[in-house]
């Protein structure tokens, strides 16, 4: 019987943190390595904004090989005299209670990249201990909590002439209980170095001792260095020296003005690159600021060829395509109270951003063509170049579109289509080889699960072009299948499988055709990823038998677990060199069936690393392979992008 009864015994009111250990994915993303990097990054945010607001030159980051985690910075430390209205110390309030901060007082801090009062609250939160030292006044005061919770009040426990605050955490087994609980180290470096670039007075001492490792981080040279420092390791040259703007607007009256820093170059690659940070917060996923720069940059440079007669009257605009093929932009933009989507701040949603930027580039932009001739000349041509490829690849499209997928309705003959049209329950599951294609077919379910078997050399989309790519059979069946076109004509919204599932064998071959399928999606359809659809299908290593019992086995270390298990028993070992070695009832039980199958989900965590993977290990230079290989190895079990 249903229980029809709805009273006020069943609200519960979550008090304190618990709102965080209850739903840890609303403050920093997610429980994975992602979320594990994010508290991290909420304490040295804090030292960061300290240094902003001129009050920090130094901070330190230590990992620990107790995954424990350090931060130190010689800012002012956080307030320790009596709250006025809570009746504890101010420490206590901000490591405790959620939005209590300073950065709610635009008199404390005038630019912060941490906004909500949630980021020491919310590591302190979700951690198994949690500690913190503050060094001010001569004193040295300190508190200890263990999920939030402190131990005693707080103390003073020293002397010292230093000011600063220290925080020591461990991030808690019971909240990241499905991960290895150590940060992802090669990403707390990368950003701790994006840090310097963009703060050239800032000196950042990283240590690992799990690896051995120190480093420390001070670039005066600031985003320029950043964008040397950024060609250099893809090996790419600027065609004339890079652009510096530096620039500053009020876009509210009461408020501190935006400041501008970027830096800009062109170079002869197809790519555009565009690196934006909000106060120091890396925004992967664009915003206001990135619209402002790109909608100014392209008014200003066809404003600018049409006055010198370069555009005719008659000649079309260059497009905002045009404009940044070979760009590499980096966007550094500082402003109180910027509005960030969520709290993981990966997209600027203020407007007043895009009208500050837009302003700074016009008065800056404006001057430097008009004293820079040789080098506005060199980016003008570079933008022809890439107007006239761009309309002569509109051409080639035009034409295979009209005898091609893009005009024909009719699905690849490979493809076993599944009867649901609902993106909730349909999945397709591109399969290496007809062999392994039959036996999936056999044991897909019907009304759910497509398979297209792929037969064949898969083109490099990184080396291709699309029109090329447009004339390979695999490319071509992988498109039609999926009903979304590719590139400039690419629409989600036409997409006729919620997954997309990548099945190869468990071996190098494999390995490499599941790179080439991905390494098109992301250059082609990289909304596929972005919005959750791509994924890997785990077929298991080994079947391994004792007596009546067997299990599948998907990884070495499961094997080696499960023969200490059975030690001294006789067993029946089969290693599965390929998904042809599999009959279909084994196919469904390991591979396909939802209730049992192990799948890795493709993400794109942070997109100038992933774009970086892939130029590098699927572009023309093996030397930079090469390196990236021999530099990560050891480092990555699993690749991402």
């Amino acid at each position: 019987m249903i229980e029809k009864s709805y009273t006020g015994n069943q609200i519960k009111v979550l008090k304190g943190l618990e709102p965080v250990r209850m739903r840890p994915g609303m403050y920093i993303g997610s429980t994975s390595k992602a979320g594990l990097n994010h508290m991290v990054y909420e304490i040295v945010d804090n030292g960061v904004d300290e240094h902003i607001n001129g009050y920090c030159t130094e901070l330190s980051v230590i990992l620990n090989a107790d995954d424990t985690v350090e931060v130190l910075d010689n800012g002012r430390g956080i307030p320790v005299d009596m709250h006025p209205t809570e009746k504890k110390s101010t420490l206590e309030v901000v490591m405790t209670v959620l939005h209590a901060g300073g950065k709610f007082d635009k008199n404390a801090y005038k630019v912060s990249g941490g906004l909500h009062g949630v980021g020491a609250s919310v590591v302190n939160a979700l951690s198994e201990f949690f500690e913190v030292k503050v060094f001010k006044d001569g004193d040295v005061y300190y508190q200890r909590y263990q999920r939030g919770v402190p131990d005693e009040p707080v103390k003073i426990i020293d002397k010292s002439d230093k000011s600063g605050t220290y925080i020591r955490f461990k991030p808690d087994t019971e909240i990241f209980e499905d991960e290895d609980i150590s940060v992802e180290s090669i990403s707390i470096e990368n950003r701790l170095k994006e840090i310097a670039f963009l703060n050239p007075n800032l000196v950042i001492n990283f240590v690992d001792n799990k690896k051995g490792k120190k480093e420390k981080f001070h670039f005066s040279g600031g985003l320029k260095q950043f964008l040397d420092y950024y060609m250099k390791k893809r090996k790419k040259q600027l065609l004339t020296d890079s652009i510096s703007i530096t620039g500053s607007y009020l876009y509210k009256k009461g408020e501190p003005e935006l400041q501008l820093d970027l830096e800009l170059g062109y170079t002869n690659s197809d790519e555009n690159t565009i690196i934006s940070f909000v106060n120091n917060i890396r925004t992967i996923d664009g915003g206001e600021h990135e619209v402002g720069f790109k909608t100014a940059l392209t008014r200003l440079i066809n404003e600018y060829a049409k006055k010198h007669n370069i555009l005719k009257e008659k000649d079309e605009n260059f497009t905002g395509e045009d404009v940044r093929e070979g760009m590499i932009a980096i966007l550094h933009v500082k402003m109180a109270n910027p509005i960030f989507e969520g709290q993981t701040k990966g997209k600027l949603g203020s407007k007043l951003a895009r009208e500050s930027v837009n302003n700074i580039m016009n008065e800056f932009l404006t001057i430097y063509f008009d004293s820079h001739i040789k080098e506005t000349k060199a980016i003008i041509e570079r933008v022809k170049v890439a107007q006239r490829r761009r309309i002569a690849a509109k051409k080639a499209r035009d034409s295979v579109k009209r005898k091609s997928i893009f005009e024909n309705s009719t699905l690849p003959g490979k493809l076993a289509d599944c009867i649901s049209r609902d993106l909730n329950e349909s999945e397709i599951f591109i399969v290496e080889g007809d062999s392994a294609g039959g036996n999936a077919k056999q044991a897909r379910h019907r009304n759910y699960q497509a398979i297209l078997p792929l037969r064949g050399k898969i083109l490099n989309a990184e080396k291709k072009d699309m029109i090329k790519l447009l004339k390979n059979e695999q490319i071509l069946n992988i498109t039609t299948a999926l009903g979304t076109g590719i590139g400039e004509e690419f629409d989600i919204s036409k997409l006729r499988y919620g997954k997309i599932i990548i099945m190869t064998d468990a071996d190098v071959d494999g390995a490499h055709i599941r790179t080439l399928i991905l390494t098109f999606f992301y250059r082609y359809m990289r909304e596929l990823i972005e919005e959750g659809h791509v994924y890997i299908a785990q077929p298991p290593l080994y079947k391994y038998e004792v007596g009546k019992e067997s299990f599948y086995l998907y990884t070495d270390e499961e094997l080696e677990q499960k023969k200490k298990e059975y030690l001294d028993k006789k067993y029946k070992l089969q290693r599965y060199k390929g998904l042809g070695e599999m009959n279909p009832d084994q196919l469904w039980d390991t591979t396909m069936d939802r209730e049992q199958r192990k799948m890795l989900k493709i993400k794109i965590e942070d997109l100038m690393m992933a774009n970086e993977a892939i130029e590098i290990l699927m572009g023309d230079d093996p030397s930079l392979r090469r390196t990236f290989i021999e530099e990560n190895a050891y480092k990555i079990k699993e690749l991402d992008i």
